[in-house]
């Protein structure tokens, strides 16, 4: 297979992307709240809360505190865990 080679401003966008993925995966737990506290069906809040969970994931959210949060699936817990971490950002 051939490499793919880009353009500068789309190695540019590559780069940017990578390096803010921190603040991305943060503004996606804070849509994430505001779902959950939306969701009207359990079935849509079990989705919600994997996405959570996969998006904690990605920031690196230490075990303990991932588990503690995902245990309880209390979204008051979360947003304010989320807001210590913006916080630090």
């Amino acid at each position: 297979m051939a490499k793919r080679e880009y353009t500068s401003y789309q190695k540019k966008a590559i780069s940017n992307y990578y390096q803010n993925l921190d603040q991305i995966a943060l503004q996606r737990l804070q849509e994430l709240v505001t779902e959950l506290y939306l969701a009207d069906t359990d079935k849509k809040r079990d989705r919600l809360w994997e996405q959570v969970q996969r998006a904690m994931k990605n920031l690196n959210v230490q075990p303990a505190i991932a588990e503690h949060i995902l245990k309880t699936k209390d979204v008051q817990v979360l947003a304010k865990n989320l807001q210590d971490w913006l916080k630090k950002k």
